[in-house]
């Protein structure tokens, strides 16, 4: 039987690439990268106050560039090439080549093309989530620097470890679907790391850090999350029944999250928060992730409640009382809504890892890998469920120490170049003082507004008492 002539093989269309795979692998990717460019660089901006609106966008945007360029550079070999460290890291080589480009993926169904775009668009996500944590104080400069120096030899070694085949937590069977150790658990761990080097916002700033912009944050969030189903949904790397099991389940898992932050705000605080329900919609996306295809629907709900109430815990009740956690000021909480969050998704898809789901996706016909302790009580295999939560134990700890290490030195080398925090005067100021820009053409941060035109009033001079034919006079 003759195939359509848009589907027949030919120079541009290889007899091993997919179609269907390869459009869903280029949609999902431009999701994930949506969740950064706009969705963080607007969730940022429109977090912080006012006069953090530039800078702190504009770190979102600035290291979506920059990883790109030092992806394509050398960190995509080192994250999936030739073996250089043992197990640990790849060999730094450039992904440009035409041969390569258009050659098959170790998929085996897309180019390698569209695999280094996709992976890019994690690692980007990775760096940015990293910068939620030292938003409204660190010098840009110390930033411009740290984005290259944190990809090549953090996020690197990790991906390489768990993700790609070669590594050595991949070869032990460790589970991260979508990323819940190398993107969530290494960001919330580096940006508090990060945060502590770097030192605190002005006090003013930690005492009262309302959003500029309540609307648009909720806006950055709905990208946040809709953009996630490309995030988990891609990581199947085809167009089949896990894809649609992994979207579901993270749309679930999310929605059960939100839901229990809300109400435990509403318990316990009398109101419903916005921003808590932000918070619980990301715990809820971060603790699916290394789980989204791999469990079922109930135990996602189950998740969601837990990533909806843990992290609740860790950062209302816990945060307060621990001697580390206030000293290091966390601007976006991302080691409550990351670091945690993303250990919680860790340990708990070791739980609850459903045998044949894992099989879907990783490919494999034994039943000595890959199942979650839950299953492996059930079953009567309760040596593999416990070796599959020890090595959920870990790369946890894995991922912890490498981050905390690299993370550290990069931040001490930095302070030898330049500051990694902003003087005490740029923090009086914000964005006018870094990038000679603010966000908004009028108000601010409690100032009236004071017109230099004739034709107009000025705050100060209209009564809040003032008749509509007084306004209408002036």
């Amino acid at each position: 039987m003759s195939l359509p002539l848009n589907l027949a093989p030919d120079a541009a269309n290889p007899n091993w690439l997919n179609k269907a795979d390869n459009a869903w692998q280029l949609t999902a990717a431009i999701l994930v990268g949506l969740q950064s460019v706009p969705g963080l660089v607007i969730l940022y901006g429109s977090f912080v106050k006012k006069k953090w609106a530039v800078n702190s966008s504009f770190m979102a945007l600035y290291a979506f560039a920059a990883v790109l360029v030092c992806w394509v550079g050398w960190g995509y070999k080192m994250s999936f090439g030739k073996q250089f460290i043992p197990f640990l890291v790849g060999l730094p080589e450039t992904s440009l080549d035409e041969k390569f480009l258009l050659d098959r993926a170790f998929t085996g169904y897309l180019p390698n093309a569209t695999m280094i775009y996709f992976q890019f668009v994690f690692a980007a996500l990775t760096l940015i989530l990293i910068a939620g944590a030292l938003l409204g104080r660190m010098n840009f400069h110390a930033w411009m620097l740290f984005v290259p120096i944190w990809l090549t030899t953090s996020y690197t070694i990790g991906a390489y470890s768990i993700w790609c085949p070669d590594g050595w937590l991949y070869r032990k069977g460790i589970i991260d679907y979508a990323g819940g150790f190398v993107i969530h658990l290494s960001s919330g761990v580096a940006g508090f790391t990060a945060a502590f080097w770097v030192g605190p916002r002005a006090n003013k700033d930690r005492e009262s850090f309302p959003p500029n912009n309540t609307l648009f944050m909720l806006a950055g969030a709905g990208l946040q999350w809709m953009g996630q189903s490309g995030f988990n949904g891609g990581d199947a790397y085809m167009v089949g029944t896990d894809a649609s099991l992994a979207v579901l389940n993270t749309h679930v898992c999310t929605a059960t999250s939100l839901l229990t932050w809300l109400f435990l705000d509403i318990l316990f605080f009398g109101k419903p928060s916005v921003v808590g329900a932000t918070q619980g919609m990301i715990t809820g996306l971060v603790c699916i992730t290394p789980a989204a295809g791999v469990v079922q629907g109930w135990a996602a709900i189950i998740m969601g409640m837990m990533s909806g109430s843990i992290p609740w815990y860790t950062m209302m009740i816990l945060h307060k009382k621990l001697w580390l956690l206030n000293q290091v000021d966390d601007t976006m909480a991302v080691f409550h809504t990351q670091a945690v969050a993303g250990t919680l998704g860790c340990i708990l898809t070791g739980f609850f890892a459903e045998p044949k789901l894992s099989r879907l996706f990783y490919l494999v016909d034994h039943w000595e890998h890959y199942i979650g302790l839950a299953y492996g009580l059930q079953s009567g295999r309760i040596c593999a469920g416990l070796k599959q939560m020890n090595i959920q134990l870990m790369g946890i700890m894995f991922i912890v120490v490498v981050n905390i290490i690299t993370t550290s030195i990069i931040c001490l080398l930095i302070r030898f170049l330049v500051p990694l925090r902003l003087s005490d005067d740029e923090l009086q100021i914000g964005d006018d003082a870094i990038h000679g820009e603010e966000a908004y053409a009028l108000w601010g941060d409690g100032e009236k507004f004071e017109s230099k035109n004739s034709w107009t009033y000025g705050v100060e001079e209209l009564s809040p008492m003032a008749s509509k034919s007084e306004v209408e006079m002036a």
